[in-house]
């Protein structure tokens, strides 16, 4: 293990390094910093997580070594701030939701698990800015984070063999949109019709890293019927 600027750098398998810092912002300027490197083609790929970057090569000892230095060279060119200047502007995302009810199956049940009224854990869940940490999962899928403590929650015992799109979930400190109909073992509070993923659009993905995302709740009759695409995917 190497260390850079406070940064730990692991060797992952064959092919990756493991990169660790506790500062998400950092994450995201590192990422974008190896741009270049990954569109060259001397990396393979560049994948951030939550508190975390794996950058893959070649598998050889040279390709390591590049890997080595494009870290150094992006953490180099990033600025305190937490961006650089190939990084993209974070965008604020404000998500109406409907929540409870046949949106929401599992606030009533969250909320008493964690000790508080269904409206009291939707005033909880609205009351801040998530950053949006990393995607994974399926995709558009955005792990938003951190929950308020009290909203720290396990996932269900018995996960979903399918959960709607749009639906709006908690699950340990994150929480996140379901972009189609997938299984899934997040406890769903309300739903959105917001599109998550189109891949017609340029992003494809509406939620990216470094975004925020506030929720908002609103009455099922103030949503629209149909899915909802949003006009802004270039930011």
């Amino acid at each position: 293990m190497t260390r850079l600027q406070g940064i730990d750098i692991l060797r992952f398998g064959e092919r990756a390094l493991l990169v660790r810092t506790p500062d998400q912002a950092r994450v995201h300027t590192l990422a974008a910093g190896l741009l270049d490197d990954l569109q060259a083609g001397r990396l393979e790929d560049v994948v951030p997580g939550d508190r975390t970057l794996l950058v893959q090569f070649d598998g050889t000892d040279a390709g390591e070594a590049t890997a080595r230095r494009a870290l150094a060279d992006a953490e180099r060119r990033g600025d305190p701030a937490g961006s650089t200047t190939r990084a993209r502007a974070p965008r604020q995302r404000i998500i109406p939701v409907h929540y409870g009810g046949a949106d929401g199956p599992d606030l009533d049940a969250t909320a008493a698990l964690a000790g508080m009224s269904p409206q009291a854990l939707v005033e909880r869940h609205t009351g801040r800015d998530y950053p949006v940490l990393f995607l994974g999962f399926a995709p558009g899928f955005a792990y938003c984070g951190d929950l308020p403590v009290e909203l720290v929650m396990p996932r269900l015992d018995t996960p979903r063999t399918t959960t709607p799109p749009g639906s709006v979930a908690v699950a340990e400190g994150y929480t996140g949109i379901y972009p189609a109909s997938l299984p899934g073992g997040w406890r769903v509070i309300g739903r959105t019709p917001v599109v998550l993923f189109d891949p017609t659009a340029d992003p494809p993905t509406y939620l990216l890293p470094g975004d925020t995302v506030r929720f908002t709740a609103v009455d099922r009759g103030a949503l629209p019927a149909a899915p909802h695409r949003a006009g802004d995917w270039s930011g």
